[in-house]
């Protein structure tokens, strides 16, 4: 069964944070829900589950496992949305491949709409943006729930975002730094919390005449060795 087509964002998140409570993944706590309520599963539907709803769902036919009422209990109220912080995502913006020639891509650690404000190993996801001198899109969002139950957490959040090209977090540990540059992703800290698009934007004016570290992610030569290439082909 398909599940990208029949959940909402805002449903999405708080499936996610419902099934770290559970101890199952958000696929499986979500096939298990689709078979208790009719698709597409929203956040009105879910703020109608029951706690016997969700036990049924759990462990009657098909389920995935049982679970302790408390668990249960905790779970229902995520699924309801109550406690859930930053559950308003931000907006995404349209982008195919090749729209933006020139860009690069970037991630940046959120707990919070579109706030730069996550550590590495504990945000709850990701904001996928391609930037360019002129132009900024948020394209994705990516939840880090997936990555909670990988045998090294920080591996499996380094191939989330190896697509990337930078990622900004508030901090992150040398190992898990390392593990991030492994995936060719340059990590940069910015342990200020605030709107992901302030930093986005000084990224964007850094990109006509990018620093050595830039210029090589970009893979060009950084500006200030230009002349002296220029001088060798002279000679």
């Amino acid at each position: 069964m398909s599940t990208n087509s029949s959940i909402t964002r805002e449903a999405a998140l708080r499936i996610g944070l419902a099934s770290r409570e559970l101890n199952v993944t958000p696929r499986e706590l979500t096939l298990a829900l689709a078979e208790k309520i009719d698709l597409p599963l929203t956040e009105t539907k879910l703020a109608a589950c029951s706690v016997e709803d969700l036990r049924e769902a759990m462990d009657g036919d098909g389920g995935i496992c049982q679970a302790e009422k408390e668990d249960l209990k905790r779970a229902v109220h995520l699924l309801w949305g109550e406690g859930v912080s930053g559950s308003e995502l931000p907006s995404l913006d349209a982008y195919n491949d090749g729209d933006m020639p020139g860009s690069i891509r970037l991630a940046c650690a959120s707990n919070t709409g579109e706030i730069l404000d996550g550590h590495f190993g504990s945000c709850d996801r990701f904001l996928i943006y391609q930037v360019s001198a002129t132009e900024a899109r948020l394209i994705e969002t990516r939840s880090t729930l997936e990555t909670e139950h990988a045998e090294d957490k920080n591996v499996a959040r380094a191939a989330l975002i190896a697509d990337c090209d930078v990622l900004y977090v508030q901090s992150i540990g040398g190992p898990a730094a390392a593990k991030v540059i492994r995936a060719n992703v340059h990590p940069v800290k910015i342990p200020q919390t605030g709107p992901a698009r302030t930093s986005v934007s000084r990224l964007q004016t850094s990109l006509s005449s990018p620093p050595p570290w830039l210029a090589r992610v970009m893979g060009i030569s950084p500006p200030s060795l230009a002349q002296f290439a220029a001088m060798i082909e002279e000679d």
